[in-house]
C-alpha cells in the first residue's frame, strides 16, 4: 500500500499548477462535455503513465544494486527542487479542438504529459518500488485527484488554490523521499 499512496500522493501534489492542469482549465472552458473530457484525461494518463512505470522498472534493472537507491534518490530530489518552477502553458492548442472533447483531451494529455514532472516522477517511482500496477493506479489516480475537480470547478477552484505552496509541499514530499531512499540501505 505504499507503493500506491505514495504514488498518489506524490503525483497528485506534483500535478497542483502543472501545465497540463492548466490544460484541464483550458479543455473546460472550451467543451460542454466535462465527462469526454475526463475520460480523455484518465485514458491518456493511463497509456502514459503505464509506459512511464514500465520503463522505471526496466530502468531499475540495468543500475546495480548498489547505486540504485543513490540514483533514485537524487532524482527524487532534483524532480523536488524542478517542482519549484511553476509551469507555463505556451503552446497552441486550438488546432486539437477540432477533434471533439474526448478526442482533443485524449491526445493533448498524452503530448503534455511527455517529459513532464509527474511522467519523470511516475518513472522513479517505478523504478524505487519495482512494481508497475501500483504505481500506474497511484499515479493515474493522483493526476485524475489533481485535473477532475479543475474540469468541473475549473476558475473557481484555481483561485482558491495558492499554487506556490502546493509546489512547495511537492517539493518537500520529493525532497524527503529522495532522502529516505538514500538512506534506507544504512539501516
Amino acid at each position: 500500500m505504499d507503493t500506491f499512496f505514495t504514488s498518489v500522493f506524490t503525483v497528485a501534489l506534483a500535478e497542483m499548477g502543472d501545465k497540463t492542469q492548466l490544460l484541464a482549465l483550458f479543455l473546460a472552458t472550451r467543451f460542454t462535455s466535462k465527462m469526454a473530457i475526463v475520460m480523455g484525461i484518465l485514458l491518456a494518463t493511463l497509456f502514459n503513465h503505464g509506459v512511464s512505470a514500465w520503463l522505471g522498472v526496466e530502468l531499475s534493472h540495468w543500475i546495480p544494486d548498489s547505486a540504485l537507491n543513490w540514483v533514485v534518490g537524487l532524482s527524487f530530489i532534483a524532480v523536488g527542487l524542478w517542482l519549484l518552477i511553476p509551469d507555463k502553458d505556451n503552446s497552441d492548442d486550438s488546432k486539437m479542438l477540432k477533434y471533439g472533447a474526448f478526442g482533443a483531451s485524449f491526445l493533448l494529455f498524452f503530448l503534455a504529459e511527455i517529459g513532464d514532472k509527474t511522467q519523470i516522477a511516475t518513472v522513479l517511482l517505478g523504478a524505487h518500488y519495482g512494481g508497475v500496477w501500483l504505481v500506474l493506479i497511484g499515479s493515474t489516480l493522483g493526476m485524475m485527484l489533481a485535473n477532475v475537480p479543475v474540469v468541473f470547478a475549473g476558475h473557481w477552484l484555481m483561485n482558491k488554490i495558492d499554487a506556490n505552496r502546493t509546489r512547495q509541499l511537492a517539493c518537500a514530499l520529493f525532497l524527503i523521499i529522495g532522502i529516505v531512499t538514500m538512506v534506507t540501505p544504512f539501516f
